[in-house]
């Protein structure tokens, strides 16, 4: 397996797959496979957040925090309407760092739940 199997993943970022190639590097073929066929269940797309972002300013505020496992801060932007639109608004401006953040911690979870 190369490591253009990264490139695949939707709206992977470069430095996204350069980090997932050094997390990896030390992995068999096997290993490899079975850690991306994990990650790539596990990761988000950085495109659905800012939709999801982009919907709740004219609908749900907050989806895409749980669609982050952000559950608390979920629930408190639908309450405030995305603290009155300013914090959905910068959800949408900061939507790949916010996904660059839960891949990578799913990138780490993932590896650890196959014992790599």
């Amino acid at each position: 397996m190369s490591d253009f199997s990264f490139a695949m993943l939707p709206g992977i970022e470069p430095e996204e797959m350069m980090w997932l190639q050094e997390l990896t590097k030390g992995y068999n073929s096997e290993n490899k496979q079975r850690f991306l066929a994990l990650y790539q269940s596990r990761r988000k797309d950085p495109q659905v957040i800012l939709i999801c972002s982009l919907i709740g300013l004219i609908g749900t505020a907050g989806v895409q925090r749980f669609l982050l496992g952000q559950i608390g801060m979920g629930i408190l932007y639908f309450v405030t309407l995305g603290f009155c639109a300013i914090g959905t608004i910068i959800d949408a401006i900061n939507h790949r760092k916010l996904t660059w953040e839960y891949n990578k911690k799913e990138a780490l979870t993932s590896a650890a739940l196959l014992g790599l």
